[in-house]
């Protein structure tokens, strides 16, 4: 299967779009068709088979045009001219200024008398009848050719079976206009037999100025409703807008300013201070302060040095750098995200099929219903008059096109919005779907928490300062690579501290490090290590180093040959923003579940700091997507927040998948909505964008339905008989456009959505809410099926310490062909399943490698 996308013209209203998918799901081949009014684009899902001129003709077939999207982002980041929008938006102001250019004095000679206006000599008098109709039928013949748009697509949809709104504004001003005529011819008629009193009957009953005034307040609504369509793709205008338009490029030792479709991946770009990127790359050499806030949404400059990451269209505010260019034209992040937003703006929520389904029948049923009318009255005695302008009314009055923009417009306008906060909706589904979720299942690392370990206690002993207990840490462990090592080596970097050189540096597996400093022996590791050197910690010690591990921290002890100098906690902390996303959600009467690896005191540590509700511990990456199932079944509405890459089948399993920290990856495959910056209150955002969005198109339906179904009745006459009300037709094209322009612009207020942080009444403690935790242990993964062959061994492991070690065993263990191991800190062992035989000392070395002690296999 493949999925092709369309440009389609001479849409008009939903029946239009409605008649065109009818059209092309006939073909056969055809998975699946999406067409969208608003954007004049249509997606179809097709097999190999089915080729674009089929479609095409389809297309045609159906009365409407139809050619490939083939224009590419980065063409359309630099137009050569006006947008498909200015032309369209200029063409109707022409239209406009005609139309009632001509309108006026066709009103003022048609029913200027009625309010005492002088008519000149030549059109007074019943004896110049006909002069008099024949001027209001020479103005009119203008105002029909600007518009005869909608006679060529309403009489051509009309004679191929799929009548549409042009339609029933052709049928309404064709038979005002025909009557018109037929009128003159009887004014002439009864002038020529001197019958003064035929000719004055028909003097009085011409329709000219009522075919005039549809048209041109058809054509009002028109030019309205595409200036506010217009605002509706901003977000994407301003996006393109970001690109810059040339590189400086620098090839064979020559700086080229080139335009930036002809930059390639692999040349060399050179950024000046106030410049923008022009495409993603890495840098090579230079360091610079880089404005993000237009991709990621995130404020605060980010500095860039060398083999760092830079997004194309973000803004160098400082320093000169050069960087090799990696991705362009479409496969840029500004492209992407440009694209993304078009996609979520043409695909079509399930709450739009209601109102296309009306609409494929909405005409049709409108046409019988006026000619049904106009007999009716003709049958109960009412002149001929009467029953036309009945039949008119109900034509032009009952216009889908509110119907048509109710949905379209709301999730283009939302779409746009949530891209200007950092927030990428793939589609008009996902849109629909987040505001009906009642749990939001989270993982923990790099979701709620930074994602890798930071110093969060120093406590210095025997007399000790901190500055002097992070100096002394940070230069023993300068040699050592693991992780946690690092975090103390970044906090002393943060204060600028000069580390002392080391000698006889010594690394115990599972335990920590040996090292002296001016021929002093030093230790830095956990108990264990300060045990086997002789160390005795006191109790106070023991109940400082319990409360940091209880706290979900890992304390690092430090001590000379004699005495603890001090205990450095590290952990991953969590991020900022989370406790009040959290809050929010629980606000929302969202229950929150999150869903870690690490073990149940580590989850309950963030469970007290978060006030989290339930917590899932010790899940497997291949267990989320069964927990996220299970609460499915359970009849839950679940939406997945996590890194888009190790939750991705968790992600596809959930009815909204969130992928959050996605930065210059955005993860499009592996979730329905993305968020540029690694803020877990944007899920709240897209969650509260959404129900803004749904609320405002159920208003829009609303209006539209409630407009209809009291519009065709007053156009009818039902209400004539007991309160002599009627609505002409004049009345009636305005009140058409009138909807459609109040649909529009009721969509136009979600521009001024802001999220809301419900979350705050919230009473928090120190305690936890009631909660739950639950703890997964590898027993609880799905057992071997009958028949299969695989083995399984469970090798016992020291010295892992956190999760950065697990992913190390494997690694180093999942290299092996034939072996698929799952690690468990906790238990310190990893169980393999074999597809075959391998030796014990194969996975042994393997483990030996990585830098872990293995004592014993089963």
């Amino acid at each position: 299967m493949r999925q092709q996308k369309f440009d389609v013209t001479g849409m008009t209203c939903s029946a239009c779009s409605a008649h065109v998918e009818k059209a092309v799901r006939g073909l056969d081949g055809v998975e699946e068709v999406s067409v969208n009014l608003l954007t004049g684009s249509m997606t179809v899902q097709v097999d190999d088979q089915v080729t674009d001129t089929q479609i095409e003709a389809a297309v045609d077939a159906a009365g409407y045009g139809a050619t490939p999207h083939g224009q590419q982002i980065a063409d359309r980041t630099a137009p050569a001219g006006p947008s498909p929008v200015e032309l369209q938006i200029k063409n109707m102001k022409m239209r406009l200024w005609v139309s009632f250019g001509f309108l006026i004095p066709l009103m003022y000679i048609s029913m200027g008398h009625m309010v005492g206006l002088p008519l000149p000599g030549f059109l007074s008098g019943i004896e110049n009848g006909v002069t008099y109709a024949m001027a209001q039928f020479l103005l009119t013949l203008p105002v029909v050719y600007v518009n005869r748009k909608y006679y060529q697509v309403g009489f051509k949809t009309l004679f191929r079976g799929a009548p549409n709104m042009d339609s029933l504004i052709a049928i309404g001003s064709t038979a005002a206009l025909v009557y018109g005529v037929f009128a003159i011819t009887r004014i002439g008629y009864g002038l020529g037999i001197q019958d003064m009193q035929l000719a004055h009957h028909y003097h009085m009953d011409l329709y000219f100025e009522s075919a005039a005034m549809i048209l041109a307040l058809i054509t009002l609504g028109k030019y309205l409703e595409a200036r506010s369509k217009g605002k509706t793709s901003e977000a994407i205008t301003k996006l393109m807008d970001l690109a810059p338009k040339t590189a400086t490029v620098e090839r064979d030792g020559q700086e080229l300013e080139l335009p930036v479709e002809q930059v390639v991946s692999g040349d060399t770009v050179l950024v000046r201070p106030g410049q923008s990127v022009p495409v993603d790359g890495v840098i090579l050499e230079g360091n610079s302060s880089l404005d993000e806030a237009a991709i990621t949404g995130e404020s605060i400059p980010v500095d860039k040095g060398p083999g760092d990451t830079v997004i194309g269209a973000s803004i160098n505010r400082a320093g000169f750098f050069k960087f090799r260019a990696t991705k362009v034209g479409e496969d840029t992040t500004l492209s992407q995200i440009i694209r993304l937003v078009e996609d979520a703006s043409s695909s079509k929520a399930p709450i739009a099929k209601l109102a296309d389904k009306i609409s494929g029948v909405f005409v049709p049923v409108v046409i019988g219903i006026a000619l049904l009318a106009a007999v009716v009255w003709l049958i109960a005695g009412a002149t001929v008059e009467f029953a036309l302008s009945v039949g008119i009314a109900v034509l032009v009055i009952s216009c889908p096109c509110a119907l048509g923009l109710a949905t379209p417009v709301a999730i283009m306008v939302g779409t746009g919005k949530g891209a200007e906060n950092g927030i990428l909706i793939k589609s008009g589904e996902a849109l629909e779907t987040a505001h009906s979720i009642d749990t939001v299942v989270m993982d923990k690392t790099g979701t709620i928490t930074q994602g890798h370990p930071v110093v969060t206690d120093i406590l210095p002993l025997a007399g000790q300062e901190e500055p002097a207990l992070l100096q002394l840490a940070a230069s023993l462990e300068k040699r050592s690579e693991h992780p946690l090592a690092q975090a103390i080596l970044d906090r002393s970097g943060e204060m600028g501290l000069t580390l002392e050189p080391t000698d006889d540096f010594t690394a115990i597996f599972g335990k920590g490090l040996t090292a002296s400093i001016g021929g002093q022996a030093y230790f830095a590791g956990n108990e264990a290590l300060l045990a086997d050197s002789g160390i005795a910690l006191s109790e106070q010690q023991q109940a400082q180093v319990a409360a940091l591990a209880e706290d979900g921290k890992t304390p690092l002890l430090f001590a000379d040959s004699e005495r603890l100098l001090g205990i450095i906690a590290v952990a991953d902390t969590v991020k900022p923003t989370s406790a009040q996303a959290i809050a929010d959600f629980r606000g929302m009467g969202i229950d929150v579940v999150m869903l870690t690896g690490d073990n149940a005191r580590t989850a309950g540590a963030i469970q007290r700091q978060l006030d989290i509700p339930h917590v899932i511990a010790g899940v497997l990456p291949q267990q989320k997507e069964q927990e996220v199932a299970k609460l499915q079944a359970a009849g839950k509405k679940v939406a997945m927040v996590g890194d888009g890459i190790n939750d991705a089948p968790a992600l596809a399993r959930a009815d909204v998948g969130i992928a959050i920290g996605a930065g210059t990856d955005v993860a499009i495959e592996s979730a329905d909505v993305v968020l540029m910056k690694s803020d877990l209150q944007d899920a709240v955002t897209a969650v509260q964008l959404s129900k803004a969005v749904i609320r405002n198109i159920k208003q829009n339906l609303f209006w539209a339905f409630f407009y209809n179904s009291v519009g065709i009745p007053l156009a009818a006459g039902l209400l004539y008989p007991a309160l002599e009300l009627k609505l002409s037709p004049m009345f009636g094209a305005a009140a058409m456009s009138l909807s459609s322009v109040c649909v529009v612009t009721n969509a136009l207020r979600l521009r001024g959505f802001r999220p809301k942080r419900t979350g705050a009444k919230l009473r928090h403690s120190a305690e936890p809410a009631p909660a739950d935790i639950q703890e997964v242990h590898q027993s609880d993964l799905p057992t071997q099926q009958e028949g299969e062959s695989t083995m399984k061994k469970t090798i016992h492991i020291e010295g892992m310490m956190c999760t950065h070690c697990v992913a190390h065993v494997e690694k180093a263990l999942n290299a092996i062909d034939g072996v698929q191991a799952t690690v468990s800190l906790e238990d310190k062992n990893a169980v393999v399943e074999l597809e075959h035989d391998v030796a014990d000392d194969v996975l042994k070395a393997a483990v030996t490698d990585a830098g872990y002690t293995v004592t014993s296999v089963e």
